[in-house]
């Protein structure tokens, strides 16, 4: 394998190569209100218990909802939701109800009050978990306290987003399985 040859880059663009997964459609309620809110920046913390840090701007309307309810729900939408998606998140909830404005149907959770999305792929249901870090950095870790998904496909394709307004899709698997020592799997 050769060298890359390389030159010097934006340090506030570098968010392209560092997405961490699918955009995901956040559902909140608080008080008989419920909003959606279209999320990039989340991550994996831990397996069991499920914890996923999510980054929710202050400015954002769902980040009472979901401070004060102390739940939510994650919902992972599929390519074919893209220009929904782009469009939930241009909206604020203040202003519009995003589920009668996009046509997406509300579903009750199990665990928690917040709507699951229909539509989507799959939904988790989720608690606030820690809040240490949310006045500083605005991040909230939640814990997957309930999951629905289909049996197949078994990797959807989801939607990815790369800064700039260009998004990529989840394409082909790389299957490296036979690499792996089984407990790293």
């Amino acid at each position: 394998m050769k060298p890359i040859r390389k030159q010097d880059f934006p340090v506030d663009q570098v968010r392209r190569f560092m997405e961490p997964g699918p955009i995901v459609l956040v559902s909140s309620a608080w008080k008989g209100e419920a909003n959606i809110m279209t999320m990039g920046w989340h991550m994996v913390m831990e397996f069991s218990p499920s914890l996923i840090g999510c980054y929710i701007w202050e400015q954002n309307y769902s980040r009472e909802m979901i401070r004060r309810s102390r739940e939510c729900v994650i919902n992972i939408p599929t390519v074919d939701l893209a220009k929904t998606v782009v469009e939930i998140g241009n909206c604020s909830g203040s202003e519009v109800d995003k589920f009668t404005q996009f046509g997406l149907t509300a579903v009750a959770g199990e665990m928690v009050k917040a709507p699951l999305i229909a539509e989507c792929f799959a939904n988790l249901e989720c608690r606030v978990a820690d809040t240490a870090m949310v006045r500083k950095y605005n991040l909230f870790v939640l814990e997957v306290v309930k999951a629905h998904a289909p049996k197949s496909p078994k990797y959807p394709k989801t939607i990815h987003y790369r800064g700039d307004g260009q998004f990529m899709v989840a394409g082909d698997a790389l299957n490296l399985r036979r690499y792996f020592r089984p407990e790293m799997l």
